[in-house]
């Protein structure tokens, strides 16, 4: 393993620490009476959903536990070892690198999400791993709102080396958008980027500003956006549910990033988003910096989220 991979592994580690002391120590705490029985396999079940797993993964992952060690004395990790094992199957079907189709000229990627999810920073960062690796990246300040959403995305611009197009505050977004696929096409750009407004998903108004974007991007290109990539923040844990509902009954969300794991307790949401949507889940950022956003590792994940060495 290289350094950038125990860097990583490291950070991942640290940026699930909260989520997984809270889990493993109520965990320890049931298994002190050894022999798992009906009291503890529910108490096991709670557990799961305080670390906001949801009730039917809970559910389930407790009545597997049970139907293998019922009545048998059991240690603390050898709990946390099977409930890894059946998260972890749960979370490899969604475990998919985000991929650059070759024969789109270009790939365009339209991304959204919440007020203060991370869209920006995670637009710069993918702009910079996809830049290094030879793409030809263009990135599009969508959120045409607020000046500072623009300067920073120029910032994240300037260091991947990528071109960004932008308008005047307060200009439509969905013409910033179709101006952006122009020149792409125009340029022979691998991959478009493109920023969005932060709103809530409750805000009819402003998700129909989201669809009009799509319907504008369709009169030059009509299968774009080809990959819509929702940002997650996870300290909204169970929130994420309604977010992912909303935005992917507008938008056809087809991808979802998670930020934020190193600020909060509620990364076993994670778990439940698998379970509920099933959503290809390209990568994680537990961090800042430009190394923080790396896919998504089902085994690494499960591993660290029970307190495990990998």
């Amino acid at each position: 393993m290289n350094k950038k991979s125990e860097s990583w592994l490291s950070k991942l580690k640290s940026g699930l620490g909260r989520s997984s002391e809270q889990l493993t120590g109520k965990i320890s705490k049931i298994l002190s009476r050894k022999k798992l029985d009906a009291q503890m396999v529910e108490e096991l079940e709670d557990a799961l959903i305080a670390a906001d797993l949801g009730v039917p993964t809970a559910s389930r992952l407790s009545s597997s536990l049970s139907e293998k060690t019922f009545d048998n004395e059991i240690s603390d990790e050898e709990v946390r070892q099977i409930l890894s094992d059946n998260i972890a199957k749960i979370l490899k079907p969604i475990a998919t690198p985000l991929k650059i189709d070759k024969n789109l000229k270009p790939h365009v990627i339209l991304v959204v999400g919440v007020n203060g999810s991370g869209k920006t920073t995670t637009i710069g960062k993918l702009a910079k791993l996809w830049a290094q690796n030879g793409k030809k990246v263009l990135l599009a300040a969508g959120d045409t709102f607020r000046a500072a959403a623009v300067e920073q995305l120029a910032i994240w611009g300037e260091r991947a080396g990528c071109d960004v197009i932008s308008d005047d505050t307060g200009a439509d977004p969905a013409g910033l958008a179709y101006k952006a696929l122009e020149q792409a096409k125009v340029l022979g750009v691998d991959v478009l980027l493109i920023d969005t407004a932060g709103r809530l998903q409750n805000r009819e108004d402003l998700m129909g500003e989201l669809s009009k974007v799509i319907r504008v991007l369709r009169k030059l290109d009509p299968d774009a956006p080809h990959t819509c990539l929702q940002v997650l923040d996870a300290t909204v844990g169970q929130n994420a549910h309604s977010q992912v509902e909303n935005f992917k009954d507008i938008t056809n969300v087809n991808g979802l990033v998670m930020t934020k794991l190193d600020g909060t307790a509620r990364g076993g949401v994670v778990v439940a988003l698998a379970e509920r949507f099933g959503l290809p889940m390209y990568a994680l950022g537990v961090g800042e910096g430009e190394e923080d956003l790396q896919p998504f590792d089902a085994d690494a994940f499960a591993k660290n989220l029970l307190g495990l060495d990998l």
